[in-house]
């Protein structure tokens, strides 16, 4: 008999962690979905198949000592994880010379970076004990391929959990953990709805999560998604300064926490 694969999901209750949800649910998995807003986790939880096999834990995952206690009652519920995803993530303009906008670098990189190795940290240990292949997956973002104008927090956030996750690969590389880094272009949600600038290969979060989970699986180290974005960060990595400067010095800026 198969064994059912047991997957921990932060940031579940929208946008790519429901995807994410919803494309495993699908596969016969045994979720744990952890976001803060417990009605939103009730009914995502309620609108997959089998509900009773689903965990939910209603923690913020910068309170770190409840996303410990949520993922040990995962494991022990569950005797296991297969795959834990860090895809909580918060996004907002930011200029470094708005007062204002100081404690948002602090909220943005909390929640995109400190709460990714917090995810991980409690789920290391009893991972390394098991037989099966295990993957830890950092959720990241072709904003972090360059930096751009009005989004320093965003960006930086972004190429840290990329830098991090790469940086953890090569620190479980002789175990049977593979860490997976997936790097989202424009998907279609609640995040990405604030934007106002167009959005090229803007790609349906269902679809995303389909193929989010195929690399997962595969283990794959670093995808970019949709492939199309990946063509567009290989080509921005490679520009010169001067050239990228000149051609995004006037490019639109994200909205800020509070604009209109």
């Amino acid at each position: 008999m198969t064994r059912t694969e047991r997957v921990f999901i932060t940031g579940a209750s929208s946008g790519i962690g429901a995807a994410l949800a919803r494309e495993y649910a699908a596969r016969g998995a045994t979720l744990g979905l952890l976001a803060r807003r417990r009605d939103h986790l009730v009914a995502l939880a309620a609108s997959l198949p089998h509900p009773e096999r689903h965990h939910i834990y209603a923690v913020d995952v910068l309170d770190r000592d409840g996303l410990a206690a949520a993922a040990h009652d995962f494991l022990a519920t569950n005797g296991g994880a297969d795959v834990v995803i860090a895809s909580a993530g918060i996004s907002h303009g930011t200029l470094t010379d708005r007062a204002a906008d100081l404690a948002v670098f602090d909220a943005v990189f909390a929640t995109n970076v400190n709460a990714t190795v917090a995810t991980f940290a409690p789920f290391i240990p009893a991972m390394r004990r098991q037989a099966t292949p295990c993957r830890l997956v950092g959720i990241g973002s072709v904003a972090g391929v360059r930096g751009m104008r009005g989004a320093g927090a965003y960006c930086a956030s972004k190429a840290a959990v990329h830098s991090y996750c790469e940086a953890l690969r090569l620190e479980l590389r002789a175990t049977n953990i593979r860490v997976v880094t997936i790097a989202p272009g424009y998907i279609d949600t609640p995040m990405t709805s604030k934007n106002r600038f167009p959005m090229p290969f803007l790609m349906p979060a269902d679809r995303f999560a389909a193929h989010a989970a195929a690399v997962i699986a595969h283990g794959d180290s670093y995808r970019v998604l949709p492939w199309q974005m990946g063509v567009v960060a290989k080509l921005l990595r490679l520009l010169p300064n001067f050239v990228f400067d000149r051609l995004f010095a006037r490019a639109p800026t994200k909205q800020r926490q509070g604009e209109a």
